[in-house]
């Protein structure tokens, strides 16, 4: 039993070829069209029969009998009677097949979908206990993973698994007709061996049409009026729909899940899979749709009770030639953004003809070319509206849109302010003259009041150079003269973020969390805009946990983010896996941050919206290096290179990083001496947490010079990972083998594994040293039982260069650590509630991906 395009036939199907050299097979396949003609199906076994007989079950049963003895040639082979589309069968026709079971005739395989169910006689088979029922679902996430894994070589990042299970619906028809259509245009790549969707998976691709006009075929020509107008129209409101084609149609496709219904008032429909439902409306003629909206048209009446039925009505008249309103125009622009129809939200914003709309719609397609990655166009677009802008709750964030996307240009802060001082003094809005205030300074009491525009630079250029203390009052400032104002009120929010992110730089990251927390309380009063405040929050509130070393709560944040957005949209999704790699770097779990900084590079490469490619292009580089990947290294390096410098925060932790990086490539100690030369830097030495940060890579370059700094800076930086660090410095160079032990157990509990395990290093060099060899032998396990834990055992094997080529499943993860563990397949089974099949073709998978024969070298060739 299953939905349509579950996989049902296909499963019948594989079953009956299987089958066929043990069994005599026959097939029958229901119709809707004879769902109500009795024994309609058994017609091509019963021809023989009078018309009088043909209706009756005795005289069908023999017939029927007759024909299977004669399949059988008097041989005794067993009989498979296999049907598709059982939940068509007449009732009739059911209970002849429900008595051959009972008689022991033949073995019957089934194939139907839930709703409406089978026929009576069929499912009482069920009840009785004489049948067995497979329930086929869809595909979770995890499943298409899998399938991915599979049927693509190479890495397949997280955002594109997402679309694509969001697209699909789990539905293996679609999933299969996607991923064709998709590599056949170019939209599915393969990019430096990770698989990137680079555009739109096609609603219109041959696979895909093929799937919907084949579905559309078996039906009645009322089922495919109905399809349609609800693929045009949806969601349409289901009253709509059966006033004018009646209720009982709708009926039969909710049953047939062909269309599904809201839970909302009033009723409204919409077809089952989106994407099917857009390849519906790309096969219909523009002529075809007009008789089709004219056929409901007085039905309709009034607008849409929703924003997307709105949206949709907007669309589909557009698609007929009908004239629309700039405020309608313009409402589903901003609707199509929030669903991530950035093609139609162009269009229909680009057809605002209203002089006093034009610039809110400039705005709107600016933003849908952001999501695009298109940030000249967006550049060019703002830059032709924003002084227009310049009141109400529009006005910060297209500023705000137009700083980032001149960012995304590589235009300096510096450039891009000074050019907005001048447009605004051009322009009237702004006194000619030095009003601005210096970036490292702040207003000086009795000076004029800014314009907020002025407000908001002086903001982004003072977020810029780090300068906490005039962030903190300007800040203060803002909150003190607040008036319940849009244009305030996201000036407050701005001043926030930028604030938690100085003072994480300046060491300062526990009051840096609560500027971030605040900033995100005024978030709610922020939505609906053309700027994404809610990303440019995350992003400062995540890299404060992270200079504190809140590992947990960095994650915690990154995963409640993702669970909140829609699937398969992923606009962000490269940022926030550049930041999630950051966070398994610092943590010394370098294999897992490979692995998820490499795709998240490639995903900024087609769309880096908060700027961070160079970012994690350093980090990137740093941990290929690291991990002896000298090809992917060297790449790698050049992306950094090439890259815009982005913002002067993560711009310096990439410099350090990329230096490092260098340093682990050559060991020339040039890698080195410019780490030394950056941490003297006025850029550097003014935020202590960044300097800390920098000291920790020399050290880790076996630098121990810089302990004594270390020593020094990190009492005055706050969070515990400063803490951790200043245990380790202060019992480094301790010849007290137990106090280093000591350290290196409190670190590890404290969850710094990657510094305990240093201290365990260094115990066991002072214990080598001093002649207690058995006690050295303990603190090296012990250092081991930490590479084990970050998962860098095999830092120096074969596997490190091959790592992102290999990709296991979170159930293959899970099964091959029990099985590493010594659990039997059936004692796995067991704990993880499976079959113990499943457990058997997932480590027989597993062996075929990391080129193993056995359990026994499992443990030698175990990414993580």
């Amino acid at each position: 039993m299953a939905g349509p395009g579950i996989g049902k036939s296909t499963l019948t199907e594989a079953i009956t070829e299987r089958l066929a050299q043990e069994m005599i097979i026959v097939q029958i396949h229901g119709s809707s069209s004879l769902s109500g003609v009795p024994f309609g199906v058994l017609a091509p076994y019963t021809a023989e029969l009078t018309a009088e007989d043909s209706v009756s079950p005795v005289a069908v049963l023999r017939s029927v009998w007759r024909y299977f003895e004669k399949l059988k040639g008097g041989k005794d082979t067993p009989l498979l009677l296999m049907m598709d589309d059982a939940h068509h069968l007449d009732e009739a026709t059911a209970s002849i097949v429900a008595d051959m079971i009972t008689a022991g005739w033949a073995t019957v395989l089934a194939a139907g979908r839930p709703r409406p169910g089978l026929p009576q006689p069929l499912a009482q088979l069920w009840y009785d206990g004489l049948a067995e029922r497979v329930d086929l679902r869809p595909m979770n996430r995890e499943q298409i993973e899998e399938v991915l894994s599979h049927a693509l070589d190479g890495t397949v990042p997280a955002a594109t698994i997402d679309t694509i299970w969001s697209a699909s619906g789990g539905n293996p028809r679609i999933l299969d007709a996607l991923l064709h259509d998709a590599a056949e245009r170019g939209q599915l790549a393969k990019r430096n061996g990770i698989w990137m969707l680079l555009g739109p998976l096609p609603a219109d691709g041959p696979r895909l049409t093929e799937v919907v006009v084949k579905d559309m075929l078996r039906r009645g020509p009322e089922e495919q009026e109905v399809l349609k107008l609800v693929a045009l129209a949806g969601p349409v409101s289901r009253k709509v729909i059966e006033d004018t084609f009646g209720a009982e149609v709708v009926r039969t496709l909710l049953d047939q899940q062909m269309i599904v219904e809201n839970s909302g008032v009033p009723a409204e429909l919409r077809i089952w899979n989106s994407v099917f439902g857009e390849a519906l409306r790309t096969s219909i003629s523009v002529s075809r749709s007009l008789q089709l909206l004219e056929k409901i048209r007085d039905q309709l009446g009034t607008a849409p009770e929703g924003s997307e039925g709105r949206m949709r009505a907007v669309e589909w008249a557009l698609e007929c030639g009908f004239k629309i309103s700039g405020p309608e125009l313009l409402e589903a622009a901003g609707t199509a953004l929030v669903h991530s129809r950035n093609w139609s939200s162009r269009t229909m914003a680009a057809k605002v003809a209203d002089p006093d709309l034009v610039p809110q719609a400039q705005a709107v397609q600016a933003r849908a070319l952001f999501n695009e990655g298109d940030f000249v166009g967006a550049a060019k677009l703002l830059d032709g509206c924003w002084l227009q802008l310049g009141k109400g709750p529009w006005a910060v964030p297209v500023m705000m849109l137009r700083a980032m996307a001149h960012q995304a240009l590589g235009t300096p802060l510096a450039v891009f302010a000074a050019d907005s001082r001048g447009a605004l003094q051009s322009a009237g809005a702004m006194p000619a003259g030095p009003l601005a205030v210096p970036h490292d300074s702040q207003q000086a009491p009795g000076a004029p009041d800014k314009i907020w525009q002025e407000r908001l630079l002086h903001l982004l250029e003072l977020g810029e150079a780090g300068n906490h203390q005039a962030l903190a009052a300007e800040v203060q400032e803002l909150r003190s003269s607040r008036g319940g104002d849009a244009t305030e009120d996201a000036l407050h929010a701005v001043g926030l973020a930028l604030l938690a992110h100085a003072l994480a730089s300046a060491g300062r990251a526990l009051q840096g969390l609560d500027a971030a927390l605040l900033s995100a309380s005024e978030l709610p009063a922020l939505q609906g805009g053309v700027f994404f405040f809610n990303e440019f929050v995350l992003g400062r509130l995540v890299a404060d946990y992270l200079a504190m070393g809140e590992w947990d709560s960095a994650e915690r944040e990154l995963a409640n983010y993702a669970a909140g957005q829609p699937r398969g949209i992923a606009y962000f999704s490269g940022s926030l896996e550049v930041l999630r790699g950051y966070s398994l770097l610092r943590q010394g779990r370098m294999e897992r941050a490979y692995q998820t900084l490499l795709p998240a590079v490639e995903t900024l490469r087609l769309n880096d919206p908060l700027q961070l490619f160079r970012f994690g292009s350093g980090l990137a580089f740093y941990v290929a290096a690291r991990l002896g990947d000298s090809a992917q290294a060297g790449r790698l390096e050049l992306d950094y290179k090439d890259s815009p410098l982005g913002s002067t925060g993560f711009g310096l932790l990439a410099t350090a990083y990329a230096a490092a990086a260098s340093e682990y490539v050559a060991h020339d100690g040039k890698g080195l001496a410019s780490l030394h030369t950056l941490s003297t830097t006025r850029e550097v030495t003014s935020r202590a947490g960044t300097l800390l940060e920098l000291l920790a890579l020399c050290w880790d370059l076996g630098d121990h010079s810089v302990i004594p700094l270390v020593h020094t800076l990190a009492v005055n930086v706050e969070g515990p990972w400063a803490a951790a660090m200043l245990t380790l410095a202060e019992h480094w160079e301790s010849e007290d083998a137990d106090s280093i032990m000591e350290t290196a157990a409190m670190l590890e509990g404290a969850g710094f594994v990657n510094l305990a395990r240093e201290a365990y290093a260094r115990s066991s060099t002072v214990l080598e040293s001093s002649g207690e060899r058995r006690r050295a032998r303990q603190a090296v396990a012990l250092r081991e039982k930490c590479d084990h834990e970050l998962g860098e055992r095999f830092r120096e094997g074969h596997f490190i260069a091959a790592a992102p080529s290999v990709h296991l499943t979170r159930r293959e993860q899970d099964i091959v650590e029990l099985a590493v563990q010594g659990l039997t397949d059936r004692e796995i089974a067991q704990k993880l509630m499976v079959s113990v099949r499943t457990v058997e073709g997932h480590l027989y998978r597993t062996y075929v991906k990391l080129g193993v024969r056995s359990r026994d070298e499992l443990a030698t060739a175990l990414p993580h």
